[in-house]
């Protein structure tokens, strides 16, 4: 961005915010109420049991038609062993199904126990309090349940803020401690685009007038806790499209073994084929594994934004997260350190280098930016300038910098001294009718060129309005950031730098950093059109904001990282809500979004491989009596056709406990192609879905085969 814009710091922005390593998406900062105990606390477990028991009500498991299709077989195989109380076997089919059932709710169920434990610590911080409203000049107190949308309400220190809004009067330091978890301070005042508040929160100093923007039950802490408890999460359309898949994969393999007891009745082999084996065997044969575990991926998945103190305000947006082609990243804070530092003064012909200091310095005494506070410390440690300060110059008049004028200065002692972008500085000078110096062009252009940001220095006095100089303003690319951004082109990803910077700047920041393109001197309407660009072309776009004029880009855009500290306007226009503000977090959002979609396609694969070993367990043992030649198929060489069945209605059973931890945490993420990452995938969870079934059934009916009356 160039000098016509100041950022303040809150207190808590990047600076506090942590992130983990590249690749490694189980760490980083941790929202309120995170659970401890790792991914699969046991503790966690046993807390959840109970939850799924109640999960058992049809009304609830019809939502997912795989394990509906296993309480319903769980229903026919009790009521069958209740009629043949003698029947070992059916009694151990109709338990190990019932578990099988029980397991994948219990998965779904420590998911959703993560979140209600987050939801537990938020609703402390959601307290009743009294508001002070203002009706004209006076004040009245309220509940703040009663307040509603365009009331304005007065908080001062050590008043909770009773409802989400903006500040219109003051600036005040806020504890946001309770939203994000971060115990410093931050500066929230009127205009700009750190003027919103939540509710909940803590004045600690000052006073602040807030407008109300939402209704009652409807704050942010209210979404919050709706959010990570998953009473508002929605099915997404890629696991509305899995779950019909696998409604027509149980269909099938359901048409295929009721047309099995007809052929076993004609083969001589009926016995062999009770409805409690055909049981068994359908519900081996459909994708369990995927079908019990599809929900907990999908909250988990949300539970590891909140881990990084994002809230995505639907399951689409991180599912969209994970197919973004194209990541709209600004420049300041975000590629750089954003701090930009004074590093060299550069005079042009006839003016030396101190007179260029002594200028940049006075005109920067009022300038309390970190630009401003750099110049004055380069003057002074470079070329031995005294600091002067404002009180020594209390006859001065000080030219603040505004949006408009995109300058600053001082007059003194009949002397003006401006500083500020290159355009305003030369057009202030030929206003007072002075001259611009040939060589002031070139210099500003060769400091563009490399990447810097370059201020021009003038002054009026005696000898007419001229230009001193130019100050060379450097700012930093982030480390690692070029390594970064080639992960994420290895990965088909196009990235765009946003800047305000003059093209020159922002093609020599885009360069060094190695970004894909940019978008200098942005304009809101600007971002709007590249969005629509993109999106026309099929592409998904993602892109950060935290202000009002970013809300119809952040809107437009398939997926928008609002920042917590931006406005009102942003957070509701964007479909996640970064609590850290820390921009690069997007590059993180799009990482853990990817790694839910590989988590639920590797689990997929894994779970229709496993189904090939239980035709080898299952079909011998139903047929062998009236086919011996099938008997060649027991590879695994299964002790006994009771051994073989209850063998992998066990295994099919553990599997999916086994499989918890996995869809909790995610299969790990490493930037690669779609095809390398396709390949590796099928060679982890395909072949080793298609292997570990052999093994598994195998050693269940070895110690099976341990037990009297079964091997």
């Amino acid at each position: 961005m160039t000098h016509d814009v100041k950022k303040h710091e809150d207190g808590m922005s990047t600076a506090t915010a942590t992130k983990a390593p590249h690749g490694d998406l189980s760490g980083g900062h941790h929202a309120p109420g995170r659970v401890g105990g790792g991914l699969f606390d046991p503790k966690q477990l046993i807390k959840s049991f109970p939850d799924a028991v109640k999960k058992l009500d049809p009304r609830v498991m019809i939502k997912s038609p795989v394990m509906f299709v296993v309480l319903i077989g769980s229903v026919v195989t009790t009521v069958l062993a209740v009629k043949n109380p003698g029947d070992w076997f059916g009694w151990a089919i109709t338990v190990w199904l019932w578990l099988t059932t029980i397991f994948a709710n219990l998965a779904e169920a420590v998911a959703e126990g993560r979140g209600k434990a987050q939801a537990d610590t938020l609703r402390k911080a959601k307290t009743d309090t009294v508001a002070r409203r203002l009706i004209g000049r006076n004040e009245e107190r309220v509940p703040g349940t009663e307040l509603r949308i365009g009331d304005l309400v007065v908080c001062e220190a050590g008043d909770i803020i009773p409802g989400d809004g903006d500040v219109v009067e003051g600036v005040a330091s806020v504890d946001e401690s309770a939203i994000t978890g971060e115990s410093a301070p931050v500066i929230r005042e009127s205009g700009g685009d750190r003027c919103a508040v939540t509710g909940g929160t803590k004045v600690l100093s000052d006073r602040v007038v807030v407008k109300i923007t939402t209704k009652p039950g409807e704050t942010f802490i209210d979404r919050m806790i709706n959010l990570v408890e998953g009473a508002s999460r929605q099915k997404t359309p890629n696991e509305i499209a899995l779950n019909i898949l696998l409604a027509s994969l149980t269909i099938v393999f359901l048409l295929a073994v009721v047309t099995l007891k007809p052929f076993a009745i004609y083969a001589g082999a009926d016995k062999q084929t009770s409805m409690i084996v055909l049981t068994a065997l359908l519900v081996c044969l459909i994708p369990t594994t995927i079908g019990a575990l599809l929900s907990a991926i999908g909250i988990a998945g949300m539970d590891r934004l909140v881990q990084r103190n994002v809230l995505a305000m639907s399951g689409r947006a991180v599912e969209a997260a994970g197919d973004v082609s194209t990541l709209l990243l600004d420049k300041t804070g975000t590629i750089t350190l954003g701090n930009r530092q004074a590093s060299e003064f550069v005079p042009v012909k006839g003016t030396t280098e101190a007179e260029l200091a002594d200028a940049a310095q006075l005109s920067s005494l009022a300038d309390e930016t970190p630009e401003g506070r750099s110049i004055v410390v380069l003057a002074k440690e470079k070329y031995g300038l005294r600091e002067r300060h404002q009180g020594e110059l209390a006859h001065a008049t000080w030219i603040e910098f505004t949006a408009q004028t995109r300058m600053s200065g001082v007059d003194v002692d009949g002397r003006q001294t401006r500083k500020g972008a290159t355009g305003s500085v030369v057009a202030w000078v030929r206003e007072q009718g002075g001259t611009v110096a040939d060589d002031a062009e070139t210099l500003t252009d060769r400091i563009s060129q490399a990447g810097g940001t370059p201020l021009l220095v003038a002054v009026k006095d005696d000898k007419g309005a001229r230009v001193l100089g130019v100050i060379h303003l450097k700012d930093v690319v982030k480390e690692g950031m070029r390594e970064r951004f080639d992960e994420l082109r290895r990965m088909g990803i196009r990235t765009v730098m946003i800047t305000g910077d003059n093209p020159l700047t922002a093609k020599a920041i885009a360069e060094e950093a190695g970004v894909d393109d940019f978008l200098a001197e942005a304009t809101p309407e600007d971002k709007m059109a590249l969005i629509k660009r993109e999106q026309a072309g099929g592409k998904l776009v993602a892109m950060t904001g935290d202000g009002t004029n970013d809300a119809p880009a952040l809107a437009q855009a398939d997926v928008g990282v609002a920042m917590n500290t931006g406005t009102s306007a942003a957070k509701e226009a964007g479909n996640m809500v970064d609590l850290d503000s820390n921009p690069t977090k997007l590059i993180e959002i799009v990482e853990i979004g990817k790694q839910l979609l590989i988590t639920r396609g590797a689990l997929t694969t894994f779970s229709i491989a496993n189904d090939v070993a239980k035709y080898f367990a299952i079909i011998p043992a139903m047929f062998a009596v009236a086919y011996p030649s099938l008997d060649k198929l027991n590879i695994m060489g299964l002790a006994s056709p009771e051994s073989a069945i209850l063998s992998a209605v066990i295994f099919n059973a553990l599997i999916i406990i086994a499989l918890v931890p996995l869809a909790l945490k995610g299969v790990r993420y490493r930037p690669s192609s779609a095809d390398s990452m396709l390949r590796r995938n099928l060679g982890i969870y395909g072949l080793g879905g298609l292997v570990a079934p052999f093994i598994g059934i195998k050693i269940i009916d070895l110690l099976l085969s341990l037990i009297p009356g079964i091997g």
